[in-house]
């Protein structure tokens, strides 16, 4: 992939089009959120990747996490993609977090990924913000 269509897949998150962002990124995709916050871990799959970090924070950002595509690098199969997310959480909270993604591609499929973020910020996210035992927003 180059850098054009890097920043096409890319775009679809910017707009709020993770369905089409995610139609990218492999099933059986090998996730890894860096950090030590709520939404850390390694995860094996697609579904288990979005349900153990975009959908807790659809429950906390009621406008979504707001990304924006700052800078891409790219070395063969993998890309970095620096991104920014300016949002506002349900408590007012601004959610103003930088990502670095380093994502492998086989062809334009994405099936490996290390994301690394501002723990303290996602952590106080949900600290501000928590969600109940099954995921249910707690106000």
């Amino acid at each position: 992939m180059n850098k054009q269509q890097i920043a096409a897949l890319f775009a679809h998150l910017e707009q709020g089009d993770g369905a089409a962002f995610f139609a990218h990124v492999a099933d059986d995709v090998d996730w890894t959120v860096m950090g030590t916050h709520p939404l850390a871990g390694h995860y094996h799959s697609k579904q288990e990747f979005l349900a153990g970090t975009f959908a807790k924070l659809h429950k906390v950002l009621p406008e979504g996490t707001q990304l924006s595509t700052e800078n891409i690098l790219i070395d063969g199969d993998w890309a970095i993609v620096e991104l920014r997310s300016m949002a506002t959480a349900r408590d007012g909270m601004r959610f103003d977090n930088r990502y670095c993604w380093l994502c492998r591609f086989s062809g334009g499929t994405i099936v490996e990924v290390r994301a690394y973020l501002d723990s303290w910020m996602v952590g106080e996210l949900f600290r501000r913000n928590p969600i109940g035992a099954r995921g249910s927003a707690v106000v």
